[in-house]
Order: C-alpha cells, then sequence, then structure tokens
C-alpha cells in the first residue's frame, strides 16, 4: 500500500470500527454493509444496480489485479455505495485494463477502503448479520469515529426501501439483437435494475428485449403483444413495492411466458401469494452450490440477493425447482398450470460460472413458439 494515502475508517452500528487506508473519492459514505466471496468480477460486483445503498466488502486478500476495463460493465456508472477489501493494488496487469479500482473509485465518487481487517469484519457481519454501516476519510479522531456511529444508527434500513423504483430506465428502449442473430420472439423486460449481460444473454438467442421501467404498468406490458415477459434482478426490499407485485400478477395471469431473476423471484413469490424474508446475511458471491430438484444437478452459481422467498408460503400449484445447498434456502420454482418460472441466483453469469445458461434456452423454448 502507498504511504501517501490518508486513513480512513469503516464503522458500523453496533460501534465496532475498522481502520484503514482511503481509497477512491474523499468523504463520507453510508449503506447497508455485506460481502461478496468472488475472487474476480470485481467490476461487474461494483457496476451491478443490484448493489445500490450497500457497501460492499469483498472476502479475496486482492482486489483489483487486473484492473478495470470498457467492458466488463453491467450498468453507466459504479452502483455500490463504498468498497472495500484487504488489499486495492496501486497497479494492475491485464491487457483490457484500462485504471485501477481506485481511479475508477475516484471517478465514480465512490468512498472505498483498504488495509482494514477484512476477515474480523466478515466474521462479524456472519455472526451478527449485515448492518449499515459508513466509510469515512473524515473521521480522524475517537471522538469523529463515535460521532459517525450515531450517524449511521440515523440512516435507513435495507428492509422497507423501494430501491428497485429509481435505479433502472426511465424509458422505453429496445435492446438490438447482434448481427446475424434472427428474431425469435419479443419479450418485455421490466427492469429492476437489470443487468447488461442479462439482456446480452435474451438477445443473443433471439429473444428481443424491449426493456420497460420499473413503473411500468400490466396495461402498457400486456398492450405491447409480447411473446413473453422478463422480470430483473434488482436492490432493495421486495415487500416495499406492492404496485410491481400487482403488476406481475397480472403478467401471471395472462398466461404467456414469465421468466424471473432475483428480485424477479420474489415479485414473482409475493405474486402467487407468497412471502419474503431477509436473509441474516444473504448470498453474495460466484461459488454458491444450488441443487436442481427435477435433474439432481447441482450448479455452481453466481449470487446477490439479501431476500429470498420462503418456499414453505408458495402455493399448491407452485413448485421449488432448486434449494441452496448451503442452507437450504428457496433458489428455484415453476408454476404447474402456467408457463411461469424464476430463480434467485443469476445465471447471466457476469461474473462467474456458466452452469445455468440453460434457463435462458428454456424461456427461449417458451416464447418463442408464440409467434
Amino acid at each position: 500500500m502507498s504511504g501517501a494515502s490518508p486513513g480512513a475508517v469503516l464503522v458500523l452500528e453496533d460501534g465496532r470500527r475498522f481502520p484503514g487506508r482511503a481509497v477512491g473519492a474523499r468523504g463520507t459514505t453510508f449503506g447497508e454493509v455485506v460481502f461478496n466471496t468472488g475472487l474476480t468480477g470485481y467490476q461487474e460486483t461494483l457496476t451491478d444496480p443490484s448493489y445500490c445503498g450497500q457497501i460492499v466488502v469483498m472476502t479475496a486478500a486482492h482486489i483489483g489485479n487486473y484492473g478495470l476495463n470498457g467492458v466488463d460493465i453491467e450498468s453507466s456508472r459504479i452502483q455500490v455505495a463504498g468498497f472495500a477489501a484487504r488489499h486495492f493494488p496501486d497497479r494492475f496487469s491485464n491487457q483490457r485494463g484500462l485504471e485501477a479500482i481506485g481511479e475508477g473509485l475516484r471517478r465514480g465518487g465512490v468512498v472505498g477502503i483498504d488495509g482494514l481487517d477484512a476477515r474480523a469484519l466478515v466474521r462479524h457481519l456472519r455472526t451478527r448479520g449485515v448492518m449499515r454501516g459508513a466509510i469515512s476519510t473524515e473521521a480522524a479522531s475517537e471522538a469523529d469515529a463515535g460521532a459517525l456511529v450515531e450517524k449511521v444508527k440515523e440512516q435507513p434500513t435495507m428492509a422497507g426501501a423501494a430501491l428497485a423504483l429509481t435505479v433502472g430506465t426511465t424509458r422505453r428502449f429496445v435492446f438490438p439483437l447482434p448481427a446475424g442473430v434472427e428474431r425469435k420472439a419479443r419479450v418485455a423486460a421490466v427492469d429492476y435494475g437489470i443487468k447488461t449481460n442479462i439482456l446480452r444473454m435474451l438477445a443473443a438467442r433471439g429473444l428481443e428485449p424491449e426493456v420497460f421501467p420499473a413503473t411500468a404498468t400490466a396495461e402498457e406490458l400486456l398492450a405491447g403483444g409480447f411473446d413473453g415477459y422478463f422480470l430483473s434482478n434488482g436492490p432493495g426490499d421486495p415487500d416495499a413495492l406492492p404496485g410491481c407485485v400487482a403488476t406481475v400478477k397480472r403478467l401471471v395471469e395472462s398466461g404467456r411466458p414469465v421468466f424471473g431473476i432475483c428480485l424477479g423471484q420474489q415479485l414473482l413469490g409475493l405474486a402467487i401469494s407468497g412471502t419474503t424474508y431477509k436473509l441474516k446475511f444473504g448470498h453474495r458471491g460466484a461459488n454458491h452450490p444450488v441443487k436442481n430438484l427435477r435433474t439432481g444437478h447441482v450448479a455452481i452459481t453466481s449470487q446477490n440477493h439479501g431476500f429470498a422467498v420462503a418456499a414453505d408460503s408458495l402455493p399448491k400449484n407452485a413448485e421449488v425447482t432448486h434449494v441452496n445447498l448451503n442452507d437450504g434456502t428457496c433458489e428455484g420454482f415453476r408454476l404447474t398450470d402456467r408457463p411461469v418460472f424464476a430463480v434467485q441466483y443469476h445465471p447471466e453469469s457476469a461474473p462467474g460460472p456458466h452452469d445455468s445458461d440453460t434457463l435462458f434456452d428454456e424461456f427461449v423454448g417458451l416464447a418463442a413458439p408464440r409467434i
């Protein structure tokens, strides 16, 4: 680490403090402090809208070895509230790299910290659960840090946060198909914080996605004559989105194919009278084992969520199709009487493995015959 950088501190609402080195922008940032177990894919994490409002702590010791580039991005800007790791190198080595993490954070106005005891921090979050926190380059004294903890306690919690209404597009647009790919179907993709690679995966299979804001009404979506509907990932509490739930319910009742990922699964669960709940420390990273109960296949998956659908709350016409092998939580379900299915993890594999790409093919099989 460079000795020229000023100090910083990460504080939690329970009073724990983790001093380190300031990286990126200067100032103070607040958010829910969560941890991600990925060894790579940090640029996708930084730009994933599902991390809006969160300070992300990376468990891998060295984050930033291959720098930041102009390709591995999931939205138009850095979305995290803050970023932390044991070490962000000042130099990087990769033919595609354009800048170091510190430069990218500074350019994006995001406060970061390294040099802290990330292992102790993650162990604390696993034991106590994720909680509100702050990173500050302005809390130079013990008194400043103590005052910062009090400010953290004044911040809103993630429970009840309707962040999905603010991170996505505000206008409709069509995501183009790649050159040489023939259109097989038109689908409406509702953007609650959609990752760009999801749109790439749909388009690569000939599903031309027209992207709608999270506030789109059922009337708008159903009037478009689409062959299917996609419900995206996104940040915040699904219970804070009653309008979205009502819209999703109408889409399910239409009888047309519906595919949901992450927040999309949670909204589908609520739309069919299920319930959701907040996980103690969530699932974030690219190494989570999920079992497909229909085939017995175990996939290593990329995940990012702090809420989950309660499997025992789903109605009789809903079949749980996937479970998390770490904690048994519901990772996917389908309706037995309608072409509707969802998964809690991220089959678009950015960042992460490619084990679950076939879920997009399944959606093609449901939507394409409607032409």
